[in-house]
């Protein structure tokens, strides 16, 4: 089934939610150009330079492999070396393609698929990452409940051999006599028995906790891999997903800083919970990651005029100003390498645009970094 062409205005907000650098043409004239190619241009003019000269001479780039219609643009700062990918998207106005016509459509749907497997792909590399982590964070729990079950196996061996007393004073006919009575209260001294009948409740109590420790972790895994594709827009409450990524992040943080939860009074969002998540994680780890020493993190969240947000904010390092403006840009990282793809900031950028959100930065050397998430509460 065919359907209706995009109208173009409905096509550039598609476009701008998507954290990869597009161009849209219309007759080889630049019809639009998301914040990511925007951002891509200033970049590379520089503070002198003329963006809008940059961004027509990417396309041109472009245009000269006409088979591939991208461009793979190398960049590189005092710090860091990386590159960036640019597409370009050749569009018609409604009126001028053939009734039934769904070319923009097959390909706005395979950019939103890549932008899927981007996402999904970053998640892996997220969770590649915190393995050794979270593999720590599910065995310290381990160890304490095979360790109480070592215990707890004594303790019943030790309450099996009570009993058989018990039973063995209870065989003889008549009266239980002074023999039997001193027996039985011998057995209850050697095995400690007012100890153990203290230590048994906490004692279950503790492995309990360990294995619902456990359970969590594995749950906040399964709903921050699943694949999106399987995953639907619904009412989710932004307070539990922090929280099941703090359990998922924890390793990473604990050492680092002291987590700080100001939380207001949150309504329920419509949103794409594993995504968000997705954010959430890389909001943590970065904020973790810029405490050289040991400081804080100070999760604050709020709601006013239909719209929520979330400040995730550490006194770590902070960002040079320099740095500051291509924080979003694809693959761009100043981390050492094994320690991020330079995707996590992008991605997450992406997503909150998919979600009509908005996400800003305030940051300077020596004075921490505070990132804000805004997110409408009901998608239109």
């Amino acid at each position: 089934m065919r359907h209706a062409p995009i109208p173009q205005a409905r096509l550039h907000t598609a476009l701008d939610a998507i954290s990869e650098p597009l161009v849209l043409l219309l007759d080889a004239a630049i019809v639009h150009a998301n914040p990511a190619a925007l951002r891509l241009a200033e970049n590379l003019a520089g503070a002198r330079g003329n963006p809008e000269l940059c961004l027509r001479e990417l396309v041109e780039r472009c245009q000269a492999d006409a088979g591939s219609r991208s461009l793979v643009v190398p960049l590189a700062t005092d710090t860091s070396a990386t590159s960036a990918l640019v597409m370009l998207l050749d569009y018609e106005p409604a009126e001028s393609l053939p009734r039934g016509s769904n070319e923009l459509e097959l390909a706005l749907a395979r950019l939103n698929t890549v932008q899927e497997q981007l996402v999904q792909s970053e998640k892996m590399a997220s969770l590649g990452q915190l393995a050794a982590g979270i593999a720590h964070e599910i065995n310290n729990p381990i160890g304490y409940v095979h360790s109480n079950l070592g215990t707890l196996q004594e303790y019943l061996n030790n309450l099996f051999g009570l009993i058989e007393c018990y039973d063995a004073a209870i065989a003889q006919n008549g009266p239980m006599t002074a023999e039997r009575r001193a027996e039985v209260a011998e057995r209850k001294r050697v095995i400690d028995f007012a100890f153990l009948v203290q230590d048994l409740p906490p004692l279950l109590a503790e492995s309990r906790e360990g294995i619902d420790r456990v359970r969590r972790i594995v749950q906040d895994l399964r709903d921050f891999s699943r694949v999106d594709r399987m995953e639907t827009w619904s009412l989710y409450d932004l307070h539990r997903g922090l929280d099941s990524t703090l359990g998922i992040v924890w390793n990473e943080i604990k050492y680092k800083a002291d987590v700080r939860k100001e939380y207001g009074n949150l309504p329920l969002v419509e949103c794409l919970p594993s995504q968000i998540s997705q954010v959430f994680v890389n909001m943590l780890v970065n904020a973790a990651q810029a405490i050289e020493q040991h400081g804080e993190i100070v999760i604050r969240t709020g709601a006013e005029s239909g719209k929520v947000w979330i400040e995730i904010c550490d006194n770590g390092s902070g960002i040079a100003p320099d740095n500051l403006k291509r924080i979003f840009d694809p693959f761009f990282t100043t981390k050492p390498v094994g320690k991020g793809t330079g995707l996590g900031l992008s991605i997450s950028y992406g997503i909150v645009r998919k979600h009509n959100g908005d996400i800003a930065v305030d940051s300077a050397p020596g004075r921490g970094t505070t990132f804000r998430i805004t997110l409408p509460q009901r998608q239109s």
